[in-house]
């Protein structure tokens, strides 16, 4: 790795090769966890916000579903983008940018006085998000190697899950603690003084690094997949607000056509010699290609569980933002000890982790919905602590483990892509994930009276056990193609 030579360790200019940091500093890692945990919370944290929010705001139950949606749509549409311009522009420069915008951002939806401004906020936080998160996997890349950055790269897998798990635990609290009377709204503004923090460290222990190619910016590209996934997701949350009109199965259509496109472009670009947002080069990898599918199918099934769960608790159950919260003390307990075993198991079942993650998760899942459906509406809902510490378990197993096979066999100068690929998976899968779970949930719940809850619950479930099985069947072409 070249670098050119400044007074100061933060000002070296780090350009992508094969050779790393001889010896790298913890500090640059800690910076740039801090980032990630809280663009991940912040899609998970306002599960459990949102029935108070909407009790506030008068907001319907489709723009409750786009205060998360919205987040994440706009999160994922900008991942790849944000991860070229770090590319360019350097990747340290991009991710102060972001962090700084993510917590501006954060203090207007703490602020926001309707329902309407929310959403557009929190699409704003998810823009800035998108510019900061790619920017994390491509530090580590420059910065660590080796034993390093298998190590980086396993907390990263480590501080996704546990953000996503213990979001509902600390919104819970948060909202119940109600501090000076912010209600929900502490949730977004407990990011103000964590993001002026962490821009005061981050110049000072992050190295700028930058992509070796110099090449410009795919801006066709990122307007196609953008629009694409817009219109993908807005259908599913709106068209099932308003009974599928016509213009909903019309976005639908223009989203897979528009997709379509995207990938001729990039194919066409790539044989031209000039940079494509996405390389398709990238998915002639085994583990990058099916690892990618097996993220998007488990992202799919593992986001929008928590959503289910916090609508189940609170508006099935009648339970409290921080009762419901705990309740995920019982997820949050299975992630972070199966995380801990995670390396014995491993070397036990080695390459196979991620399909034991999965299906222990299937059956976490199952045993909810039993758990839920033998249920009365006297019955304690500690019963669901035994089945949420094995679904919890199962995402301990899965989330590291399925992070480092995408990215184990990528070449240095495909970093950027990537990263960005993976991060757009997960954050792309938790928000298409979300919509789907609502466009079976809703529909079943009736006449949303406390005794229907359980019915839509276990039915919105079925979609998310099918995600976790194909996750796992799809970690078998990558057994077959080992043993060959």
């Amino acid at each position: 790795m070249s670098a050119d030579t400044y007074t100061h360790p933060a000002e070296t200019v780090v350009e992508e090769s094969t050779t790393a940091a001889k010896s790298p500093s913890w500090g640059a890692l800690a910076v740039v966890m801090v980032g990630t945990f809280i663009t991940v919370l912040d899609y998970f944290i306002s599960n459990v916000a949102v029935p108070s929010i909407q009790k506030d705001l008068g907001a319907s139950s489709a723009q409750g579903q786009m205060m998360i949606v919205g987040y994440g749509v706009a999160f994922t549409a900008g991942m790849i983008t944000g991860g070229k311009i770090g590319d360019l522009y350097g990747r340290r420069r991009m991710f102060v940018l972001g962090l700084a915008l993510f917590t501006l951002a954060s203090a207007g939806c703490g602020l926001a006085p309707s329902a309407e401004v929310l959403i557009g906020l929190r699409v704003a936080q998810g823009a800035a998000a998108a510019l900061m998160v790619p920017q994390v996997l491509g530090i580590i890349g420059s910065v660590y190697d080796g034993p390093s950055r298998g190590k980086a790269f396993t907390v990263y897998g480590l501080v996704v899950g546990q953000a996503a798990v213990f979001g509902q635990v600390i919104g819970g609290v948060l909202i119940t603690a109600d501090v000076a009377g912010l209600d929900w709204r502490s949730i977004f503004l407990i990011n103000v003084p964590i993001g002026v923090v962490a821009l005061a460290c981050a110049t000072r222990v992050i190295p700028e690094s930058r992509g070796a190619d110099g090449a410009r910016l795919d801006g066709l590209g990122a307007l196609l997949t953008t629009a694409a996934l817009v219109l993908v997701v807005y259908a599913l949350v709106q068209g099932r607000e308003e009974d599928w009109p016509a213009w909903s199965w019309a976005c639908l259509g223009g989203g897979v056509v528009l997709f379509a496109a995207a990938v001729a472009h990039f194919r066409r670009r790539g044989a031209q010699g000039r940079s494509p947002l996405i390389d398709l080069t990238l998915f002639r990898v085994r583990s990058f290609s099916v690892g990618l599918s097996a993220t998007l199918s488990y992202f799919l099934a593992m986001g929008s569980f928590f959503y289910l769960l916090a609508l189940y608790l609170q508006q099935g159950r009648g339970l409290t933002p921080l009762e419901s919260g705990l309740l995920f003390f019982a997820l949050g307990a299975g992630f972070f000890g199966s995380s801990l075993m995670s390396p014995k198991i491993g070397a036990r079942v080695g390459q196979q982790l991620p399909a034991v993650g999965t299906l222990t998760l299937a059956v976490g899942y199952v045993l909810v919905g039993v758990t839920v459906a033998e249920s009365g509406e006297s019955t304690s809902v500690l019963w669901l602590v035994p089945s949420l510490i094995i679904a919890g378990a199962g995402m301990g197993m899965t989330t590291g483990p399925l992070t480092n096979t995408v990215l184990s066999g990528i070449d240095p100068e495909h970093a950027a892509s990537a990263s960005g690929a993976l991060n757009t998976a997960q954050e792309g899968g938790a928000a298409i994930g979300v919509s789907i779970a609502g466009t079976v949930f809703f529909p079943a719940l009736g006449a949303a009276l406390p005794g229907d809850y359980p019915h839509a619950f276990d039915m919105a479930l079925i979609p998310l056990v099918a995600f976790c099985l194909t996750s796992a069947a799809l970690m078998q072409l990558l057994r077959r193609r080992a043993a060959r």
